[in-house]
């Protein structure tokens, strides 16, 4: 079994965990937790795939942007009833230092396993370019800029939707 094989089987047994215990979790801050784990494993399995921009679009947009607006969303609900949404903490000990001991044996991998140069120079010589700046901006404004451009007005529609039910409102 080859060291991509185990990452990739790591990665996944990491991004399957987490996503079932977002949805045990009884507490919504701990549920968006679990799923900030989920998006950093999908980045660590973008980046097998060899998708760098892919795995730097889901860390910054999912687990960075859109995770502090679930949160705050989640905040200013004010749940209440904190006793109520108290989280056992031996089982949340125990499956943090598994997950915690998992990350430090992938991180160990990671810096000490650069990959072997026999099988990337096995690979496509353009598959190199699918995962970089160039490769995605090349298929997004050329084959795929009706998508793209449908998408974009999708989401136009949705803040105006938004902007007017808020004014709505208030």
């Amino acid at each position: 079994m080859t060291a991509e094989s185990l990452a990739f089987f790591f990665l996944a047994a990491f991004a399957v965990s987490t996503a079932i215990l977002m949805v045990l979790q009884r507490n919504p801050v701990m549920s968006a937790i679990c799923m900030i784990g989920t998006f950093f494993s999908l980045a660590g399995l973008y980046l097998l795939l060899h998708a760098q921009l892919l795995a730097v679009l889901q860390v910054v947009i999912y687990t960075g942007a859109i995770m502090v607006l679930v949160l705050f969303v989640i905040m200013l609900l004010n749940l209440g009833d904190e006793a109520r949404l108290r989280e056992r903490y031996d089982l949340a000990m125990g499956v943090g230092t598994v997950l915690a001991a998992g990350f430090v044996v992938e991180l160990f991998f990671i810096l000490f396993y650069s990959g072997d140069p026999a099988l990337r120079a096995s690979m496509d010589p353009r598959a190199a370019a699918l995962g970089t700046v160039e490769g995605m901006g090349g298929a997004l404004f050329g084959r795929f800029v009706l998508p793209f451009e449908m998408t974009s007005v999708l989401l136009l529609v949705a803040v105006v939707g938004a902007v007017v039910l808020a004014k709505r409102k208030g």
